[in-house]
């Protein structure tokens, strides 16, 4: 891992004394420490001095009170980089062994080589090898911040926290007992403020929403705030609730088009005013790295960025040669879609700058009021989890555990997900099994654990709040009384054939879609225009029929609901006749209930199709319910129903709701693939017992049909289109091909070389950094070679900090040799300008494969210990460097050939 500067020494400090001391070494050494004999003449650096060093990165940072989610992070303020994009991640560092660089008497005076080997050294001061003192000194690794579009360097920050651990656990007095039993508890007060602060969000957007949604169809006159259903206490009419055209003393026809006249505008005027509360959060990124989007239009249009790019995908660096193109411009709206995708890019280790900041929670929480409220057919749980994870982001600031320690945030980030989604649900068990099986990258026990207390303080908080008025969480709530029978299991599983195949022929439609109308210019240059086409369409295609009016939580109730007597849906048939009236007004919504999911995913909007897709499966399981209760009424005597189609009453052999939730659930599944979550989400929702074996069932059947159908959910679309740099750990690619045959070929500006020198002009590194900042690689890194073998790496970030804080760069040298030769010495001793080190940023032990290692191997490396990159050595000597982004479209290329 790079070292801290907190781990140089101040070299301007050396007097005569210890110059004196350093004279007399060769007497004082204790055994085992290397003399002039010994065989070897490069000794390994391995002990600091923990003085304060002038070139300390704690008080050359940029101050952190200036910075905020919105801040350009390729901008420059003062002349200097401004490092915005993350905090940076603190950690420690421990000697593995002492050592020292013993050196002849020199007749200069306090010479560079002189005060660099005695502060390497032995020092007699601080005890035998100065083990003792570094005990209770042990410096801190500074981490320059994490830089846009960038993969978190897990290693480091795990490596990091460890430390910061151990020097905590070593103070055993009472104050030191007292500050690691609050290190501990701040996790759990963490997660339990972001549950009770995600219920307060979500009980704010659903009682604002409720109230605004109703007002496209009229007003209750004993109060303003009220819906419909809440004035009238669920009759489908009452004398409180007024329409627009009675309002105006309309009668009849032109009543009738004047609530149409008013409806559509009010669904043109929500969804357009969500639109361009959404497009506040436009982001522009001057970046070379080539993410053509950072939403959900999937309507990417890949830009040049190089030479030969029609051979090369966004992730390519450039051709071979050194002239790379001008910067180019990634913006993204970051409170536009669900952010499902976009979280669980993150939560994976990648780096999306203000897309968890505080303007986009405030946006993102308004606007999804707004398109909620406008019809269209769109929901809230996954802008919920996007919501939430937001919520958690900004907590993170709390502690700097968390704060400056990215590993550790995204575990906060996972309980925060889960939250999300447990309290749109009102299914906390369902939010823990959502963030392990979809978002979480990294998920240990301990994560579980406050995932799932996080959950509960939510919805707890929630309960409290009562936002539905029911005194419940969940967003309804249907109890089946009978149990289901046997000859039903095929119908279950031909429920989840129909529904996992109609998921999978959604997420293709939505690839058609994007890849056709989302390219047209127009559309492309102004996202107000498609916003406003779909609500037009919505409004003139809504209205007319009762269901598609509804919200979609409203309807997926009444679809799910079974029939009593004080049921007034229009779902329950007095008798056979009814039956296909009923099946033929499902009908009719299923299909444009099914267009307009397709076209609106996508928009300018918070958006989220958890419940859309249930919807639509349940109006699919409602149709089939109704048709097998239509066989069981018209052949009673047949043996199959078992006697139970006798009774009186239609629902005594089938009940329709059963079969919708069942339907709503395997569609879900066909669109986001998630399984186990599902199940307890439905058995969550029902609280029946009997009914988890059928859930279950249609979601695995679902499941396979979808898969074999469309190998992508609809986040790996999202993710897969917008060329996200993710590499699933779910997937288990098949490889044909070594380390070596995706290792490029080795440059002269690609690698820094000190075979003839330590000594590197600082203009010579400014030249290999802008070559990997020209061609998009912001979180490379230079391998440093000596005589063709590896001996350390310079990350990008940490040498383009260093870089910026050199007073005069043009004349400057740096020393760029983790272990010093005699030869390095005496060229230092006899240089003309004191150079600057430039070793406390390097990595002196880089992970390396050999070109033979076979890519399990590889891969196994990336997703386990999540490297941002390896190098690759033939024979021992440097052949190459692998980064994590080459690997990952490598992968995409194997998928890629695979369904060719």
């Amino acid at each position: 891992m790079p070292r801290s500067a907190h781990s140089h020494p101040g070299f301007g400090m050396l007097d005569e004394e210890d110059e004196e001391e350093e004279r007399t070494t060769f007497s004082t050494v204790p055994a085992g420490i290397a003399t002039p004999n010994s065989t070897s003449p490069v000794a390994p650096r391995r002990l600091r001095s923990a003085r304060n060093s002038d070139f300390d990165l704690r008080s050359r940072l940029p101050s952190r009170l200036q910075l905020d989610e919105s801040s350009n992070l390729l901008a420059f303020t003062e002349g200097l980089r401004n490092y915005t994009s993350a905090p940076n991640t603190a950690g420690i560092r421990i000697p593995s062994r002492a050592g020292s660089i013993l050196i002849p008497h020199h007749s200069r005076p306090n010479s560079i080589s002189v005060r660099l080997a005695n502060a390497l050294g032995y020092d007699r001061n601080r005890g035998e090898f100065g083990l003792a003192e570094s005990k209770v000194s042990l410096f801190t690794d500074e981490r320059v911040w994490y830089d846009q579009f960038t993969s978190t360097d897990w290693v480091h920050d795990s490596i990091a926290d460890a430390f910061r651990l151990r020097e905590l656990r070593s103070r055993k007095d009472f104050r030191g007992r007292l500050y690691a039993w609050f290190d501990g508890a701040q996790g759990w007060i963490l997660v339990a403020i972001i549950g009770c602060i995600t219920a307060c969000l979500a009980y704010f957007i659903t009682v604002a929403e409720v109230s605004i949604f109703h007002l496209k169809g009229g007003y209750c006159t004993g109060h303003w705030r009220l819906g419909k259903n809440a004035c009238c206490y669920g009759e489908e009419e009452c004398a409180e609730w007024q329409t627009w055209g009675e309002r105006m003393s309309l009668i009849d026809t032109k009543r009738e088009w004047a609530n149409f006249i008013i409806y559509v505008l009010s669904v043109i005027f929500f969804a357009v005013a969500s639109c361009y509360l959404t497009l506040l959060t436009r982001t522009e990124i001057p970046s070379n790295y080539s993410l053509t989007t950072l939403d959900e239009n999937l309507a990417a249009d890949p830009k040049p960025s190089g030479d030969n790019d029609d051979q090369k995908g966004p992730l390519d660096p450039p051709a071979s040669d050194t002239t790379a193109s001008p910067p180019s411009s990634t913006v993204y709206y970051p409170a536009a879609g669900s952010g499902v995708a976009e979280v669980k890019v993150i939560l994976s280790g990648f780096v999306v700058h203000g897309y968890l900041g505080v303007r986009t929670l405030v946006v993102k929480s308004l606007a999804v009021i707004l398109s909620l409220a406008s019809g269209l057919s769109l929901g809230k749980e996954g802008p919920y989890v996007h919501i939430a994870t937001c919520v958690g982001n900004i907590a993170c600031r709390l502690f700097s555990k968390y704060n400056h320690n990215d590993g550790k945030r995204r575990e906060v980030l996972s309980a925060s997900a889960a939250s999300g989604v447990g309290v749109a649900f009102g299914a906390p068990i369902g939010g823990v099994l959502f963030s392990l099986e979809e978002v979480s990258y990294y998920f240990p026990p301990k994560t579980l654990f406050r995932t799932f207390f996080c959950c509960i303080v939510a919805s707890l908080s929630l309960k409290f709040l009562d936002p539905y008025g029911t005194g419940k969480i969940v967003i309804f709530s249907v109890r089946y009384i009978g149990d289901w029978r046997f000859f039903e299991i095929f119908i279950f599983i031909l429920l989840g054939v129909l529904s996992g195949a109609l998921g999978a022929l959604f997420i293709k439609a939505c690839r058609v879609w994007a890849r056709t109308f989302r390219r047209i210019p127009a559309i492309k240059r102004w996202p107000v225009l498609e916003v406003a086409l779909v609500a037009l369409i919505t409004g003139l295609t809504c209205f007319w029929n009762r269901y598609t009016k509804l919200a979609v939580t409203e309807l997926l109730f009444e679809l799910a609901s079974p029939c009593t007597a004080k049921t007034s849906s229009g779902l329950c048939p007095a008798d056979g006749d009814q039956i296909l009236d009923i099946v033929r007004s499902l009908g009719i919504a299923f299909v444009i209930k099914s267009f307009l999911t397709t076209i609106t995913f996508g928009i300018k909007v918070p958006a989220g199709i958890y419940v859309p897709s249930m919807v639509v499966g349940g109006l699919l399981g409602r149709i089939v319910g109704h048709l097998v209760q239509y066989l069981a009424f018209t052949y009673p005597e047949a043996r199959i129903w078992d006697g139970c189609a006798a009774a009186q009453e239609l629902e005594s052999c089938v009940t329709p709701g059963v079969y919708a939730l069942v339907a709503a659930g395997a569609t879900m599944c066909g669109v986001t693939r998630l399984s186990v979550t599902l199940a307890v989400i439905l058995f969550e929702l029902t609280g029946s017992l009997d009914h988890v074996l059928p859930f279950s069932l249609s979601v695995l059947v679902a499941k396979w049909t979808a898969d074999a159908i469309e190998p992508l959910s609809i986040y790996d679309l999202l993710t897969d289109m917008n060329s996200y740099p993710l590499l699933d750990n779910k997937i288990r690619p098949i490889f044909t091909a070594d380390l070596g045959d995706i290792t490029p070929t080795v440059r002269s500006y690609r690698v820094i070389d000190i075979s003839n020198s330590a000594l590197v002009p600082a203009k010579s590194l400014r030249s290999k950094l802008e070559h990997l900042h020209n061609v998009g690689e912001l979180d490379g890194c230079l391998p440093i070679i000596r005589d063709q073998t590896l001996v350390g790496l310079i990350p990008a970030p940490d040498l383009e900090f260093a870089l910026d804080k050199l007073d005069d760069e043009e004349g400057s040298s740096c020393l760029m040799a983790p272990t010093t030769t005699w030869h390095d010495l005496e060229e230092i001793d006899e240089h003309e300008n004191e150079p600057t080190d430039f070793t406390p940023y390097i990595d002196p032990a880089p992970v390396a494969l050999d070109v033979r290692s076979p890519m399990d191997l590889v891969f196994q490396c990336f997703v386990k210990l999540g490297l941002r990159y390896i190098c690759v050595l033939r024979e021992g000597q440097y052949a190459g460097l692998v980064h994590k982004k080459t690997f990952v479209k490598y992968i995409k290329e194997l998928e890629h050939a695979g369904e060719t």
